[in-house]
């Protein structure tokens, strides 16, 4: 049995995506649109495909995502994290760029949380002396 993709799953905020890239010919779906066509931001689409410039594979694979959660910004990031995994996983010799670029890294920073007494997270409400 050969395998037909490499799969990486990212993660960022609250966002979660399941990448497959497929050797072959380019192109680049989201959630079944384009990718030009599902990022309305340049900014976002061009965060999504870092890792794939930084090892000079853009035209090397098509590359399929299921992404839920989060918003577009978070998306973004969550897609750049699984196509790092899955080109890591498609070749191992790619984690030193993959790792110095920082894009195996998994961002940990999440929403804080509401805690009791405060308007949000650490908005405390207005003081009155009187």
């Amino acid at each position: 049995m050969t395998l037909t993709y490499f799969y990486g799953t990212g993660r960022r905020k609250s966002a979660s995506a399941r990448v497959r890239l497929y050797p072959g010919e380019a192109g680049f779906v989201i959630n079944g649109k384009p990718a030009e066509e599902y990022f309305s931001r340049e900014i976002d689409l061009n965060d999504a495909l870092e890792p794939l410039r930084a090892t000079d594979m853009e035209s090397k694979f098509r590359i399929s995502v299921v992404v839920r959660g989060g918003g577009i910004t978070g998306q973004a990031g969550a897609i750049r994290h699984g196509i790092a995994r899955a080109l890591l996983e498609s070749d191992p010799e790619l984690r030193q760029p993959l790792r110095k670029a920082g894009y195996l890294t998994r961002d940990p920073r999440t929403k804080e949380r509401k805690k009791p007494g405060l308007k949000r997270a650490r908005k405390a409400p207005q003081y009155t002396k009187r």
